[in-house]
């Protein structure tokens, strides 16, 4: 029964949600159903696991919800995470309650990690009994916590993990693409053995610990940082530590060489230890700043929303990424009702925020005035004298003359509608009739979205699918030459489907269905190279 009821739900969401980014709180009727976390996994793992061609907006949608359920359950764990004494939070556990929420739908588990981290400790112990046979941490056994009160000792340790870590597995900082999210992900780390100084610092200091060797976190500007004692007793003086960049292949330096990683001098605060909060509140802001770096698009607004609900729930008072998460909600018109709960929270916390704070609460609640007053939806016909000139149609498989690239096209206009700054950006005017052709909303292979003229637009020679994430949002199924428009595409673009499929019969007369070969196209198509749109 309650199957049925998940089921139901995941069908009506298409229909309340296909003009919007759907968010977390559209999915509250789910939680609401009282059923155990597991059996709701199981029943949306159910849809998403039926026949790959079939049921695309049905699995779109019980992805979304997947993620939505599994991110609340991981936001759980790490708000009990925060709630534990200091010494007792782990910086890897934190680091992969990170992962796990930026990637909910990825298998990624403490014990999966930590038997990796298992897996090196052995390969140190390994070199290290090479190098001393009596070594004290050769006996300690796999969850001892010990600390090495020798420093020739500690020594040994940090020159077998050298060893280890950067000779034999080829562990490296990521210097050609730094800024790519993947370094900050702790199970991308170790798969792909690079990251960038905070990731590698979490995964070095953690096998370090294992052995002995208390490293600290050091929130260096730019840089992170470990450091080590090289007294018996803790310091606070700067220069009784050796800081170790393991972005630079675990290098030793003293404190005022540290400088020279980033060409500029800092105060002895920034050499201090911080806390594992402290450390993931920097991870997540890493993860902050590439998300505003993006361009745009759903995958870096989603990475956006992913560290700012991270961040504010480690520090839920910051007024700078309050305001932050507000203005994005607002920006992408969705969630109204909480971006009035955070404007009221700013503005509790700090009054001198009313200007930003009025206007966004005014303009919010047009927002929700439009929302109980929506707008219909345009219905673009074929046969009305404007659209003549309209040569493709939604559901079919294209390919970008210029660019080279295969899509499916999603929506058209009968002339470019985008902006004037737009159209002088992308050349247009450089094509044969310029704006004044149709141009199509297409979804390219890359998980881009495209606005194309129709002049560098023709059918694809050999239909195939569009790996792009959007794909069942718009369309229920992909029948070996064209998909098929879902419902709500259909009442926007009537008579399109008709049109596609005497186009694919037209073009692909050889192919039967299931037959399992690629189509025949009834003309030569010819391939170009270079520009968009």
């Amino acid at each position: 029964m309650v199957g049925q009821q998940i089921r139901r739900t995941v069908e009506s969401i298409s229909k309340r949600f296909f003009t919007e980014v759907v968010l977390g709180d559209s999915f509250a009727e789910i939680e609401s159903l009282g059923a155990p976390e597991h059996f709701c996994e199981d029943e949306l793992l159910g849809i998403l696991n039926s026949d790959k061609r079939k049921c695309l907006t049905l699995k779109y949608y019980a992805k979304k919800i997947l993620y939505f359920l599994r991110q609340q359950n991981i936001l759980r764990n790490l708000k009990v995470f925060l709630e534990r004494p200091p010494e007792q939070q782990s910086a890897l556990e934190g680091a992969v309650l990170v992962d796990q929420y930026c990637n909910p739908l990825a298998e990624i588990t403490l014990e999966s990690i930590s038997a990796q981290i298992e897996e090196i400790t052995d390969k140190v112990k390994k070199y290290l009994r090479v190098k001393n046979a009596t070594h004290p941490s050769l006996r300690a056994s796999q969850g001892d916590c010990f600390v090495l009160e020798n420093l020739e000792f500690q020594r040994q340790v940090i020159c077998a993990l050298n060893a280890v870590l950067y000779d034999q597995l080829q562990y490296k900082g990521n210097e050609r693409d730094y800024y790519n999210p993947l370094n900050s992900y702790i199970h991308q780390v170790m798969l792909r053995r690079t990251g960038i100084p905070i990731s590698l610092s979490v995964l070095y200091m953690t096998l370090a610990r294992k052995l002995g060797v208390p490293l600290e976190p050091v929130n260096f500007p730019n840089h992170f940082l470990l450091r080590w004692c090289q007294n018996q007793r803790r310091s606070d003086d700067i220069y009784d530590y050796v800081y170790i960049d393991t972005f630079g292949k675990g290098k030793q330096l003293a404190a005022k060489e540290c400088e020279n990683l980033i060409r500029h001098q800092v105060g002895a605060d920034y050499y201090s230890a911080i806390s594992t909060s402290e450390l993931l509140l920097r991870m997540v802001g890493n993860l902050l700043n590439i998300g505003k770096r993006g361009e745009g698009n759903e995958k870096s607004y989603q990475l956006l929303r992913d560290s700012l609900d991270l961040y504010l729930t480690i520090n839920p008072d910051n007024v700078q990424y309050l305001l932050l998460q507000a203005r994005l909600y607002f920006h992408l018109g969705i969630w109204p009702e909480k971006v009035l709960d955070i404007l009221q929270h700013i503005q509790a916390l700090d009054p001198s925020q009313h200007g930003a704070v009025g206007y966004l609460v005014q303009h919010t609640l047009e927002h929700i005035q439009h929302k109980r007053h929506p707008v219909e939806p345009e219905v673009k016909r074929r046969n009305v004298p404007e659209h003549r000139e309209v040569q493709y149609s939604v559901g079919l498989i294209m390919k970008h003359k210029r660019s080279g690239y295969n899509c499916v096209i999603y929506g058209w206009d009968p002339k470019c509608t985008m902006s004037q700054e737009w159209i002088n950006t992308m050349r247009v005017h450089q094509l044969s009739k310029g704006a004044d052709q149709p141009f199509y909303n297409v979804l390219v292979q890359d998980g881009t979205c495209r606005y194309a003229a129709q002049e560098n637009l023709e059918p694809h020679s050999a239909p195939l699918e569009i790996a792009h994430p959007e794909v069942g949002r718009y369309f229920t199924e992909f029948s070996d030459t064209h998909y098929i428009a879902n419902e709500e595409l259909q009442a926007r673009y009537p008579e399109d489907m008709c049109k596609t499929h005497r186009t694919v019969e037209e073009l692909y007369h050889s192919l039967t269905p299931n037959s399992g070969q690629s189509p025949e196209p009834t003309a030569n198509f010819q391939e170009h190279d270079l520009l968009d749109p």
